[in-house]
């Protein structure tokens, strides 16, 4: 007799401590989501390659890193910036004659 009401009872402390921990339980945040979309696109894309091993590794890696190959899918003012970046730098300028001469190349380059 005891079993049979001791039995009923675990049984609905178990279910409702389950409720309880599901109740807890966090939403992942944008982040967390935007991360895991990011893996499953990385992931298809590196089965649409047939990539295994080291390669699926390396894809991987440089996927989820968001890093492109130079001068693959940057912007045109990304490729002006690159540009006028790399003549300052040839030129040595540094402080208000590098922004000046940065202003000018982009204003030029537009």
């Amino acid at each position: 007799m005891r079993l049979s009401v001791i039995l009923p009872l675990l049984t609905t402390l178990l279910i409702g401590g389950q409720a309880l921990a599901a109740d807890t339980a966090k939403a992942p945040s944008a982040a967390q989501t935007a991360q895991r979309q990011k893996m499953t696109d990385c992931n298809q894309q590196a089965t649409g390659q047939s990539l295994k091993g080291d390669e699926r590794k390396t894809f991987m890696s440089h996927c989820l890193k968001a890093e492109t190959k130079p001068d693959q899918k940057m912007t045109d003012q990304q490729n002006k910036m690159k540009t006028c970046n790399a003549d300052a730098a040839k030129k040595d300028l540094k402080g208000d004659a590098r922004k000046t001469f940065m202003s000018t190349c982009l204003k030029k380059a537009s």
